[in-house]
């Protein structure tokens, strides 16, 4: 290779390869490569030539042996410094890498992937000259991601080469990609044996910087999950507004969680993080005329999601409100018009799915409590009827809705429903019967009725009192998980006071 500058090109992802190459071959370099990669470039008339032959050394074991050589690496890792001693063992530098890796996360995504598949799709040279190429930054500049082409093509073009700056970026992107990669790899491994492995590996990518945090004296940004699963809020699409916030973000979340699990059309409405009204009904518009009613005054500066399209109807009826966001899987043209009027308004778009990330994260001083995802369907066949009076069908559906309500609200929590609508909601309490009392009184000053309503409660009554509270409220059933020491005594009181009682054997802790 008779060309001073030189760059080594080895992708398994060949998307704008071709038009790089041709640039930088354009811009001086000569291009060695490897594969699959030479032979497309060769093909497109791009001049290039096999590592094979510039080492001197054939690809063996099937591929597992073509970059690791010193030619290859001490091209690479020879500082400005070192260039003489390189120069006198005959080897010359490596200006540029290109590299990407074998798709191990995308190949063991796929159903039915087996371990050996798994393990053939372990890169090895392409970590080790990335690596080697982002040590020696000062010397060699390592491109991974194919979004950084045009802007290093340009930058070649503009200026002859990479300046130190853009050389270190090149960098610092090379090493989180290698972490992330080799963080997959252990995760993927460990995973096959044990549902919690030995070291977890975590890896997010960032969105982006935030204004602050939950408080204006926090710094804050916000990730998305390497892996996001369909449906999920990091997936949004923000058609109008102000930039999202911190507390924007987290409150969605809560919203969007909530409404997706509902069949039927409903609007969830939150405030800090918990459901201050829910609903569902024949129509968007119907369903958030009653989640507004259960609790009005919270319901102000709240965050809305629905889990069907935003029409005009429903958006015009949300503008008599202050709200901060509108999450929707779609927002309907006419509805997007009026919306932009209201330009300080913020409107998502997330498709809806119903699938959730394998594991929830909390962090603690000096560590971290990792869990799987608080998934567990109950349906009326999970039912178990421990009063004598048993619900009717009606008040089974409302029983229903309101677990699934109450699996969103903070612990203590306490939801009163009626005719698909929450009537009042206690939340975060020390206390259950308090949290009892405060449903109640939220649901006595929007002025409903909570006659002959239902209630859920996200864990067991520890006493009787939390019964004989909510019967005096003028609850008919109530759903819960059961297991306390004093069942017998909590289903006395619910027999006394002429309610049914249905038992689910699950518990919705949430803090």
């Amino acid at each position: 290779m008779s060309n001073a500058r030189r760059a080594l090109i080895s992708v398994s992802d060949k998307t704008g390869i071709v038009d790089f190459a041709r640039g930088i071959a354009a811009a001086g370099f000569s291009i060695l490569s490897t594969g699959g990669t030479a032979a497309l470039l060769a093909r497109e008339g791009v001049p290039v030539t096999e590592v094979s032959a510039y080492t001197g050394f054939p690809e063996m074991l099937e591929g597992r042996v073509k970059t690791l050589h010193p030619k290859i690496h001490a091209g690479l890792l020879a500082r400005a410094d070192q260039q003489a001693e390189l120069a006198r063992a005959g080897l010359e530098p490596i200006e540029l890498l290109v590299v990407n890796l074998y798709p191990f996360e995308a190949t063991v995504a796929k159903p039915g992937c087996s371990l050996g598949e798994a393990i053939e799709n372990i890169d090895i040279g392409g970590p080790a000259m990335l690596r080697a190429a982002a040590k020696n930054h000062g010397a060699v500049a390592a491109v991974v991601d194919p979004a950084d082409y045009a802007p290093v093509l340009a930058e070649i073009r503009k200026n002859g080469k990479l300046s130190p700056g853009t050389a270190f970026a090149l960098a610092k992107k090379v090493f989180a990609h290698t972490a992330a990669y080799d963080g997959a790899i252990a995760n993927y491994l460990a995973s096959r044996d044990a549902q919690f492995p030995a070291v977890l590996s975590l890896q997010f990518r960032k969105i982006e910087d935030l204004r602050y945090g939950e408080n204006p004296h926090q710094a804050a940004a916000f990730y998305r999950d390497a892996q996001p699963v369909p449906g999920g809020l990091a997936g949004y699409r923000q058609l109008q507004g102000k930039e999202l916030s911190y507390n924007n973000i987290a409150d969605a979340d809560a919203a969007w969680e909530c409404v997706k699990q509902l069949d039927e059309p409903a609007c969830v409405i939150v405030k800090h993080a918990n459901p201050c009204g829910v609903a569902t009904a024949a129509t968007p518009y119907d369903a958030y005329v009653k989640a507004f009613k259960t609790d009005p005054v919270s319901a102000f500066g709240g965050i809305l999601a629905f889990n069907r399209p935003l029409d005009r109807p429903t958006a015009q009826a949300i503008a008599q409100q202050f709200a901060e966001v509108i999450i929707a899987p779609r927002v309907e043209a006419a509805a997007a018009e009026f919306l932009a009027t209201k330009a300080n308004l913020r409107v998502l778009e997330v498709a809806l799915a119903r699938e959730t990330q394998a594991y929830d994260f909390k962090r603690v001083g000096g560590g971290l409590l990792v869990q799987s995802t608080d998934v567990k369907p109950i349906t009326k066949d999970h039912l178990q009827v421990v009063t004598k009076r048993a619900p009717d069908d009606e008040q089974l559906g409302d029983l229903l809705f309101a677990w699934r309500v109450a699996q969103f609200v903070k612990s203590n929590a306490i939801v009163f429903c009626a005719e698909g609508m929450t009537l009042g909601v206690g939340a975060g309490q020390m206390s259950r019967v308090d949290s009892v009392r405060i449903a109640r009184l939220k649901a006595d000053a929007a002025k409903l009725s909570l006659k002959g309503s239902v209630v859920a409660s996200d864990a067991f009554f520890p006493f009787r009192d939390g019964v004989d509270v909510l019967a005096d409220a003028g609850a008919a059933a109530v759903i819960q998980p059961g297991g306390s020491v004093r069942d017998e005594e909590v289903i006395a009181a619910a027999n006394e006071r002429g309610l049914a009682m249905v038992f689910t054997g699950v518990r919705h802790f949430r803090h």
